[in-house]
């Protein structure tokens, strides 16, 4: 009998890529069971698909948590193992540059939602946690604590472009202003930058001169749900391996990067 991998998901509205998901489950194109949908938003649709599924649901408020860390920062009540200076080394979305201000804000509050967020994820094991139109950027606070095992990440994201292009929160609309004749979604997965992490599968189409956004969007939702879901299976197979590689730049000096391979 095939072993099935617990998936847990995080979602932040309506939930199309989770109920791609649930349906390949349930059409055993993935080896694998939901047991788990979080979100940052108590109204989210998505969690309304998972309850029609009674899979547990929570929610984590984030905008609540930033407004009354900005209104009385001192009574915020912080993780006892958030360090934010070990964090800060380690994320990329801020430079040693920026605003040390600003970038604090961002992990402190991070650091308190995210940790909402593992002692909801507690009562529910799980082997691979996907982002399914997750908007909220995860930390290495968090990361860390769903990465015990070295070398072998498991946390999964699927992007609306083809990384490295186009990152950040509108990747279909950055593809079509920027004039693209192709574009395409990627999965990959979560590392301390913004879409930055190892790329584990990509899908491309043709961009028309009669597309718009919204058939874009389209075109490119439809390879979304398609190609999650066999990269999952994938997950659930075993064939994903990270392999760490060091790469020399044109202009001198070396970069190192984790990639994947799939195994045959």
């Amino acid at each position: 009998m095939v072993r099935k991998i617990r998936i847990g998901a995080l979602i932040s509205g309506g939930g199309t890529n989770l109920q791609a998901i649930i349906d390949s489950c349930d059409k055993k194109k993935i080896d694998g069971q939901m047991v788990f949908v979080g979100s940052d938003d108590s109204e989210a649709r998505g969690l309304q698909r998972a309850r029609k599924k009674n899979i547990p649901t929570f929610a984590v408020d984030y905008n609540a948590i930033m407004r009354e860390f900005r209104k009385e920062p001192a009574k915020a009540v912080l993780p006892d193992d958030f360090d934010c200076k070990e964090i800060f080394a380690k994320q990329t979305f801020f430079s040693d540059r920026d605003d040390s201000g600003k970038g604090q804000f961002f992990l402190m509050t991070r650091a308190i939602a995210e940790a909402r967020l593992l002692d909801a994820m507690r009562p529910y094991p799980f082997d691979l946690l996907v982002l399914a139109g997750f908007m909220r950027n995860l930390t290495p606070y968090f990361i860390d604590r769903v990465n015990i095992v070295p070398n072998q990440p498991r946390i999964m994201n699927i992007h609306p472009a083809l990384l490295p292009a186009f990152a950040g929160l509108d990747g279909y609309g950055d593809t079509f202003r920027y004039g693209c004749k192709v574009g395409g979604c990627t999965v990959h997965f979560i590392d301390y930058g913004e879409d930055t992490g190892p790329i584990i599968g990509q899908r491309a189409f043709q961009i028309r001169s009669g597309d718009t956004l919204d058939s874009i969007r389209e075109k490119g939702l439809k390879l979304e749900w398609e190609l999650y879901s066999e990269c999952i299976q994938l997950f659930a197979e075993g064939r994903i391996k990270t392999v760490k590689m060091q790469y020399e730049l044109r202009g001198g000096g070396k970069v190192k990067r984790t990639v994947v391979r799939i195994v045959e």
